[in-house]
């Protein structure tokens, strides 16, 4: 099963459950922040409560966070990213230092409302000229820094703007269609063991392999619950967070993204996310446009 956020046509958008190709709305509770609002033990009752389950198909999938919930990463967290942030930065000793520090690099990536999903586009800067997805792991957790699940998240990054200087991160890696999440949330309780997750990225060009990766979550230096544990200590999450948790696959320096690109990520036992690649800002001002109609 997953958590969702779905919309009838017509409707507003409501927390819901994925059960195959089925939906049924969760009992109770209207949005997914108020689920993430709950202890871990009330989330798993609330979401055992569901209603009449309708067609996956008639309805639209959402990113499957709301309300003041946002997205954040943490940064080099696998020895093949801090080596592609070595290998395309003036500034080689910062990435070595924090792969191994105490403190990890957390950053804020995205609130709720900028988020894309998938079948949706993903973008890339205008003023990049070289961008990478980032396929990572996910965790979902509540407003009391609990974990309750986990999805798929694509972190993307710009690799000139960040080689070029690492102050220039937020640059890098927060604009229109930076950062997509699968659809659906993976309760905690149906993971048996998040650090040992294999994660498959392919990417696609004029329908054939452009470049594929493979890794898996078993060589992710942090711990899980580490992590949330350092973002809470300045922080309140009254709807909860989303923290993705680093990448382990990064193309060699001679690959970018181009317009029309297709990426694939598979998380085992968590998820898929697919999405086509655009540029700029303006395929995206309707994000905008429809977190003004939610709040209306």
């Amino acid at each position: 099963m997953h958590v969702v956020r779905f919309q009838s046509p017509g409707g507003r958008p409501q927390a819901g459950v994925r059960t195959g190709d089925t939906v049924a709305p969760v009992l109770g509770v209207t949005d997914l922040a108020e689920l993430l609002r709950l202890t871990a033990e009330e989330f798993r009752a609330a979401v055992a409560k569901t209603g009449d389950a309708i067609e996956v198909g008639s309805v639209k999938l959402l990113p499957p966070l709301d309300g003041r919930g946002e997205v954040w990463c943490a940064g080099v967290t696998y020895e093949r990213s801090r080596g592609a942030r070595m290998e395309e930065s003036g500034d080689e000793d910062i990435y070595d230092r924090v792969y191994s520090a105490e403190r990890p690099e957390l950053f804020l990536k995205s609130p709720a409302w900028r988020l894309v999903t998938d079948g949706e586009q993903i973008g890339i800067r205008v003023d990049s000229g070289h961008d990478v997805p980032e396929p990572e792991l996910a965790i979902v957790a509540n407003a009391h820094g609990e974990i309750v699940g986990f999805t798929v998240c694509n972190d993307m990054s710009s690799r000139s703007i960040e080689g070029e200087n690492p102050l220039y991160i937020p640059q890098a890696k927060v604009f229109a269609g930076g950062c997509a999440l699968a659809t659906g949330i993976r309760p905690v309780w149906e993971v048996a063991d998040p650090k040992d997750l294999t994660i498959d990225l392919v990417i696609r060009r004029d329908g054939a392999e452009a470049f594929t990766g493979t890794t898996s979550t078993a060589h992710l230096i942090r711990g899980l619950q580490d992590l949330i544990d350092v973002l809470f200590v300045p922080n309140d999450f009254p709807d909860g967070v989303i923290l993705a948790t680093g990448t382990g696959i990064v193309p060699e320096l001679d690959f970018a993204l181009r317009a029309g690109d297709v990426v694939e990520i598979a998380i085992s036992d968590v998820g898929t996310l697919t999405n086509t690649v655009v540029v700029g800002r303006e395929p995206f001002a309707y994000l905008a446009a429809d977190s003004l109609e939610e709040n209306r």
